[in-house]
């Protein structure tokens, strides 16, 4: 993929380095205390500093600051650093998201404009290890993730080695596969169709609420291919990406993870569709690029 072609997004939030945006310390000066004196005596030595700054007029912060706990404005310090961090986890590997980020846009935006609607921007934000959204703190556990409340998408780079080592499903475009799905969701919620599925799951058994999850993943698969039309017919695309892609949506797929996870594969508890279904709707967004072939709901 020449993702160095596209156009790069100024909506990418970097949250790699903030407190709150991260794991707790693990290492400098607080690791150390807390491998010397236990939980509960760093706790309260830093209850009584606190206290201490109080009497003297200082704020709070600055005495963490002066512990090494808080960093200025707001970044975290070296004593929060995570260690090695993953080979996606890395600046080429942000470029390269941000540049994805912007072609989605420019190509919803046209998709948009076509039909008289104007496309509202999400935001990309990245993080490590937990993060606090509109939808409430999530850790790197969950994934990557929309947020339909603030309009967000959030990602730990670390996501990519693990979508390499973890489910085999390598490249660039199987990459973009993943940020292209979720701004599907995006679409999904500036359409309406997320908070007419959500009405509808309040209505209906538990089995068929399930369903319709599924269907609402389904379609952010299928105009996650719609984008990547758009992005074949600009010539971004180059051979092996679709490969890459489909590989992607087949090792994610709810059946292959149960079967990976050693348990039996059971459709009533699917929450994004099988390995089939998935490659079979991201195909068809890819190879028609119109988001009208993308009504999973009456499938």
């Amino acid at each position: 993929m020449r993702w160095n072609d596209m156009r790069e997004s100024g909506n990418v939030e970097d949250r790699r380095n903030e407190i709150g945006g991260g794991g707790p310390a693990s290492g400098g000066l607080f690791a150390l205390l807390l491998n010397m004196l236990g939980f509960k005596r760093v706790a309260l030595i830093v209850v009584a500093v606190i206290g201490v700054g109080l009497l003297l007029g200082k704020s709070p912060v600055d005495m963490l600051r002066m512990l090494g706990l808080v960093g200025p404005a707001g970044q975290r310090p070296a004593a929060y650093e995570q260690g090695p961090r993953g080979a996606a986890d890395n600046e080429q590997h942000r470029e390269m998201v941000a540049r994805i980020l912007g072609d989605t846009e420019d190509s919803w935006g046209r998709i948009f404009q076509q039909n008289g609607k104007t496309y509202a921007q999400p935001s990309l934000v990245l993080f490590r290890d937990q993060v606090r959204s509109g939808c409430g703190g999530a850790s790197s556990a969950v994934g990557p993730f929309y947020c339909p409340a603030d309009s967000k998408v959030y990602l730990d780079l670390g996501f990519f080695d693990e979508l390499h080592k973890r489910f085999g499903a390598s490249g660039d475009f199987a990459q973009a596969y993943v940020i292209a799905h979720e701004v599907g969701h995006h679409v999904q919620n500036l359409l309406g169709t997320s908070a007419k599925v959500h009405e509808r799951q309040q209505r209906v058994s538990k089995a068929q609420a399930n369903a319709l999850s599924v269907q609402l993943e389904l379609q952010a698969d299928c105009y996650a291919g719609v984008w990547g039309h758009s992005a074949q017919q600009r010539g971004l695309l180059e051979a092996g990406d679709l490969d890459e892609a489909l590989n992607a949506a087949h090792a994610i797929g709810d059946d292959t993870l149960q079967t990976k996870a050693g348990g039996a594969v059971v459709p009533d508890s699917f929450t994004h569709g099988s390995s089939a279904e998935r490659k079979r709707w991201f195909k068809r967004g890819f190879e028609s690029g119109d988001p009208a072939q993308c009504n999973t709901f009456q499938s």
